[in-house]
């Protein structure tokens, strides 16, 4: 995947190839096809912005066979469907990512999520395609993952020329038609391509590799603001004082060094355990408990990925079993009855080891703790209209108590 020469760009050879990417990738054919095509001299090979046009260079073109260029034209708009430009921007804003050498490591390490799994199966990998295992890095993951494994170095050095354009890494090319260029999709066309897609691949889970499959589902339940809040929430409980923190002699403590004769351990930070209580109560309905389950893999994904860390705990007036997380769609959700989720509390707390944070998920019709807890509590609030609860029977006039204020209460809308 290097630049030749100069040429006139082989349009019957590149929509061929176009054709062939959405023959033996059915599910991706809408999002080929909404491609506008743009011949570019200053692309190294295929690029694609924002606005859903792709670049090509006419050298790239008539040096590349048929076959390999389908798989250019399915890596390209993989960027796209995945969102890898919007996902480039959040990440530079929060981890204070700037300058070409970081957008090179984000596209770097958005083609590692694409790469992956990708090819095969009809479709050649290009030459020059990257992989996660050129730098020892795990297949599967996602791009924000990898972003946090791997530096520019002597092992990257071979890897300054990839270009996806900024529809990969979110940083403008000098060959950006921008905003208010011809043949751009609106973000109400690029969401209505990229919903067909997601229908599509749901369709047949069968054909369909593991990485499609979770976009597919993420597609379909985009995160909601209430969700951003959620793990803006766990991810603040987690990474406060105290939380994930312990003692250990294995890094033995500077102030050692004024004490002859005494070992001191020093305090170390170690990923933080989170404990998901669910209200599986009669009040909460079979929807509210298909979101607990979305909001359990988005808690997952805010500790890491690390399933080891999460355990999830069901609950209506008798708490379940604590069970280790394994997979979200896995959890087996126990209940039905009345609600008492103090019960829940306690078999979270007796856990060992124990939890660092504590998550309720609930229509808050529940009695509790009347002490506050030895760790931080966030609690996700299905919403209620008044007219809608269901009150104690024997005492029409109940009302919930609000959940306390050493909680932080998200509400879940």
């Amino acid at each position: 995947m290097t630049p030749g020469a100069a040429g006139t760009l082989d349009l019957e050879k590149l929509f061929a190839a176009r054709l062939h990417a959405a023959r033996v990738r059915p599910y991706l054919a809408t999002a080929l096809f909404a491609l506008h095509t743009v011949e570019s001299r200053l692309v190294p090979t295929m690029a694609v912005d924002r606005h859903w046009r792709c670049y090509v260079s006419p050298a790239f073109v008539a040096q590349t066979p048929v076959e390999e260029l389908a798989g250019a034209w399915v890596h390209e708009v993989s960027h796209l469907l995945r969102d890898h430009h919007g996902r480039s921007d959040r990440v530079a804003s929060e981890r204070g990512l700037t300058g070409p050498g970081d957008r090179l490591r984000m596209n770097i390490a958005a083609d590692f999520e694409i790469n992956d799994d990708v090819y095969g199966d009809g479709l050649i990998r290009p030459q020059g395609a990257v992989e996660p295992g050129m730098l020892w890095l795990p297949e599967g993951e996602l791009m924000e993952d990898y972003l946090r494994q791997f530096r520019l170095g002597p092992y990257t050095q071979g890897l300054v020329w990839l270009d996806c354009g900024s529809g990969a890494d979110g940083l403008d090319r000098e060959w950006d038609l921008g905003p208010e260029g011809a043949n751009g999709l609106s973000a109400q066309e690029r969401d209505a391509v990229r919903f067909r897609v997601a229908q599509g691949i749901t369709a047949r889970p069968g054909d369909v590799p593991k990485g499609w499959r979770r976009w597919a589902e993420e597609a379909l339940h985009p995160p909601q603001p209430w969700r951003e809040l959620l793990g803006a929430a766990v991810r603040s409980a987690a990474s406060g004082p105290g939380a994930g923190e312990d003692y250990t002699y294995g890094r033995p403590s500077r102030r050692s060094a004024g004490l002859p004769g005494v070992i001191l351990p020093s305090l170390r930070r170690r990923p933080p355990r989170v404990s998901v209580v669910i209200d599986t109560s009669g009040s909460v309905s079979d929807a509210e408990l298909g979101s607990a389950l979305l909001e359990v893999a988005a808690i997952v994904r805010d500790v890491g990925g690390r399933h080891d860390l999460v355990s999830v705990v069901s609950c209506d007036a008798a708490a379940q079993a604590v069970q280790p997380l394994c997979r979200a769609e896995g959890i087996t959700l126990v209940g039905g009855g009345g609600t008492d989720l103090r019960t829940g509390f306690a078999k979270a707390l007796r856990a060992r080891p124990g939890p660092d944070v504590i998550v309720i998920l609930t229509d808050g019709q529940t009695p509790w703790p009347a002490a506050r807890p030895p760790c931080r509590t966030v609690v996700g609030l299905f919403p209620r209209r008044r007219a809608a609860r269901s009150w104690d029977e024997d005492d029409p006039d109940y009302v919930p108590d609000a959940p306390p204020e050493w909680a932080r209460v998200i509400d879940i809308g």
